[in-house]
């Protein structure tokens, strides 16, 4: 068995060109820099990384060069329903990032995060649910194309179905490349949150054969989310350390990033958001920082 030595830090791949203010209820496309400040208050070992944002080619390896052009140039609707050139140019950057996070976790053998979200909606052909380019299957594809991987997982635990991922494998015929789980599809009523728990850890095992698991840690799954509303923040980073846990013991490095989060605190603020994400960093820290070594 080959020993994977402790990381001294969480690789953290974040540029501030990914941020923008998409003037939506939605708080993704501005929350990267707020969840990074949110992280560096914690005084976790933590190391950014640069990384470089993705050509329109392989954005297109998703989705239809038409859309990618239309939404890039300012003439499509992005996820956020405008036509923001704000939005546009974050875009290379958000799944840039995701694909250097996972190239990053495959390097390390462990772990490394895309502090971004806005994916699982995203269709082949369009955009949809705040979701503009589906930054899972684009890094997917990049890996896959450049022979890095030959299997890729995605587990995605944000509250609602993951359904532009799952219609992007379909159309492309990608099953035998992607293993797709989307949470949102079987679970979302408090009575189920212990169920989901006891059931984790096989799901996140089923990835065993995959070269690296994408996991979407959504927010918006807490019970006080205005568009979620079945876990609390206790079950949700219970949800986290199995799923960094169970990776771990099985082998399989992971990139992940953030997704869904709608609350807001009294003076309108994200902090009840940040403080979900900040848990989640916790946990990955928890797992792969710690002054351990493990087999892999």
């Amino acid at each position: 068995m080959q020993t994977v030595p402790p990381l001294a830090a969480i690789p953290v791949f974040y540029d501030s060109r990914m941020v923008a203010d998409a003037q939506s209820y939605s708080p993704s496309a501005g929350k990267p820099r707020e969840v990074v400040e949110s992280w560096k208050a914690l005084r976790l070992p933590l190391a950014f990384e640069s990384f470089s944002p993705l050509p329109r080619g392989a954005l297109a390896t998703a989705h239809t060069r038409s859309f990618v052009d239309g939404v890039l140039e300012g003439r499509t609707k992005n996820g956020f329903g405008n036509c923001l050139m704000a939005v546009a140019n974050t875009l290379p950057w958000t799944s840039g990032a995701m694909r250097a996070a996972a190239c990053e976790a495959l390097a390390n053998r462990q772990v490394a995060v895309a502090p971004v979200s806005g994916f699982h909606h995203a269709r082949h052909d369009h955009a949809a649910g705040y979701c503009t380019f589906n930054g899972l299957i684009v890094a997917a594809r990049v890996l896959l194309a450049e022979r890095r991987v030959t299997r890729v997982g995605i587990l995605d635990c944000d509250m609602h179905y993951g359904d532009g991922t799952e219609q992007i494998i379909r159309h492309l015929g990608l099953s035998a490349s992607i293993k797709h789980i989307t949470v949102g599809r079987d679970f979302g009523r408090p009575a189920q949150a212990e169920q989901f728990l006891r059931e984790l850890p096989e799901m996140v095992a089923d990835f065993q054969g995959c070269d690296v698991i994408l996991y979407q840690a959504g927010a918006d799954p807490h019970v006080d989310d205005p568009l979620g509303g079945w876990m609390t923040s206790e079950q949700l980073a219970e949800r986290d350390r199995i799923v960094f846990e169970v990776a771990a013991t099985i082998g399989v490095p992971v990139a992940w990033n953030l997704a869904g989060g709608y609350q807001r605190d009294a003076q309108g603020g994200i902090e009840p958001v940040l403080a979900i994400h900040r848990r989640t960093m916790e946990g990955s820290a928890g797992v792969f920082i710690a002054d351990r070594a493990r087999d892999g």
